[in-house]
């Protein structure tokens, strides 16, 4: 990828978006009527399937650019910040929702300040420093599990495993022990519930019906939000209150709030405002819940269905962490076929199927000519599902990410093509503390239970369905426990 430019010219004549082959549409409504705002990700995967890799459809008066080759996916996120932004239409809809700006969502210099401030909370030292408050809430979680088994009841899978990274993400970003998975208690993660989902359901509305008029859920989620706020600005207060006391804390943060306070005011050029340290809160709280708990239901539902891997992954766990009282990180770190679990089911299941990019510049992709306000839509899931690099593509196959038995270079083709977190400068910040906590309630799950049973609700395969992150829809599981 390339911006224009009268000394380099091409290979061969660039190609032009219009010539591109793409779905047919209507007049206006492009193919809006051909899509499925639930299942969005499904229907632009098999136009990819039809067109090829690089094909043009068009959702209402948006005219957008598909891509589904891997490296062209890698060009064009490596060109990021300068030569591609996350789309006008996602910051606009947040800032009208009242989403104070993070690091997701800004661009351009304010996200330039926010990464680093972000990433100086998620360096090896501070994640290890988190685990054991990670730990503490992998065994309320395993405490939860035995209470359901020892009385036969069906486990509500997704609803637990978001109690499990609400209470994670609070205790280890925030300093924070809310306990949903023992008090039932639930309202940070009702107000967060409604958040991505309306955000996702604006994001790709045809008319902006809630400009002008307001539902009563429309009313509902602005108090989800100013509720959601208000719990941000009082995690914020104490956090800076703790670092006040105690000046020992700015040298080692003990949680991700403190060290991005911590940061935000390191040098003079990097003064990030209170708005943009909250921004992160929420960023955190909403990708932090989502994200890793989609994952690891996705990974459980998948270790069920495959019987092999299952067991495979069962032995290594039983053998090197046994009990979830005594895991340390150092047997985290040996779990190479429950970690290649994890990116197997990343690969086959990836939360986040598409990414939408704008074009800042004039450029090219491969042999098209981009236009500065192009939209490109990723498709994630477009090469990782290719026999020419994941033979039996379809399969869960765990061990095609092992090398030599290990996972210790990752297979670094598989990775090159599979990439779940993004690539480039805005490769996910938390995608090593999120591998951590997928390994750490997986493990908890097959060292102390076996699984009976994990189903969708009408016995078929679950259901995915986009709203914002890919969500399995309503798997229900049912535990032995383990003697």
């Amino acid at each position: 990828m390339q911006a224009d430019s009268p000394t380099l010219a091409p290979a061969r004549p660039l190609r032009e978006i219009a010539d591109l082959p793409g779905p047919r549409g209507l007049p206006v409504l492009g193919n809006l009527l051909q899509v499925k705002r639930s299942a969005i990700h499904q229907d632009v995967e098999r136009w990819s399937r039809e067109h090829g890799p690089y094909f043009r459809f068009s959702l209402g008066g948006r005219q957008l650019l598909a891509v589904a080759d891997h490296e062209a996916l890698h060009a064009v996120l490596r060109d990021r910040p300068e030569g591609f932004r996350r789309t006008r239409l996602l910051e606009a809809i947040g800032t009208e929702m009242g989403l104070k700006p993070g690091v997701f969502g800004a661009n351009g210099d304010a996200w330039k300040r926010q990464r680093r401030m972000v990433m100086a909370g998620f360096d090896p030292t501070h994640v290890k420093a988190y685990f054991p408050s990670l730990l503490k809430v992998t065994q309320r979680l395993r405490g939860r599990w035995q209470t359901a088994a020892r009385s036969g009841s069906t486990i509500d899978l997704q609803a637990d495993l978001m109690r499990f990274t609400v209470d994670a993400i609070a205790g280890l970003a925030f300093g924070t022990d809310i306990n949903t998975l023992e008090s039932d208690a639930d309202v940070i993660q009702r107000h967060l519930d409604k958040i991505f989902p309306a955000f996702f359901k604006r994001l790709f509305s045809f008319f902006p019906i809630w400009r002008y008029v307001r539902s009563a859920a429309d009313r509902e989620l602005a108090r989800s939000i100013e509720a959601v706020n208000v719990q941000i600005d009082i995690f914020i207060k104490e956090a800076r209150a703790r670092l006040q006391a105690d000046p020992a804390r700015r040298e080692h943060p003990p949680n991700l709030l403190e060290a991005m306070i911590v940061s935000a005011g390191a040098g003079e050029a990097a003064v990030v405002s209170d708005a943009e340290v909250a921004g992160n809160v929420m960023t955190m709280l909403l990708a932090g819940e989502d994200t890793t708990a989609n994952t690891l239901a996705w990974m459980i539902y998948l270790l069920q269905r495959n019987p092999e891997a299952l067991k495979r992954a069962q032995t290594e766990v039983r053998s090197l962490a046994p009990d979830v009282v005594a895991f340390t990180t150092e047997q985290m770190a040996s779990l190479d076929f429950l970690e290649a679990c994890a990116h197997e089911t990343m690969r086959l299941k990836p939360v986040a199927p598409f990414q939408v990019t704008e074009a800042l510049r004039d450029t090219t992709i491969a042999d098209i000519r981009i236009p500065a306000g192009t939209m490109v839509w990723c498709v994630m899931r477009g090469d990782t599902m290719d026999e020419r690099y994941f033979p039996n593509a379809e399969a869960f196959e765990p061990q095609r990410w092992l090398t030599a038995g290990t996972a210790g270079e990752a297979a670094n083709s598989a990775k090159r093509v599979s990439i779940p977190f993004g690539a480039g400068p805005r490769v996910c910040p938390g995608r090593y503390l999120a591998l951590l906590e997928i390994k750490m309630a997986a493990a908890m799950l097959l060292a102390h239970f076996d699984i009976e049973s994990v189903a969708a609700p009408t016995g078929a395969e679950a259901a995915e369905l986009m709203s914002f992150t890919m969500t399995p829809v309503g798997l229900q599981m049912r535990l032995r426990e383990r003697a």
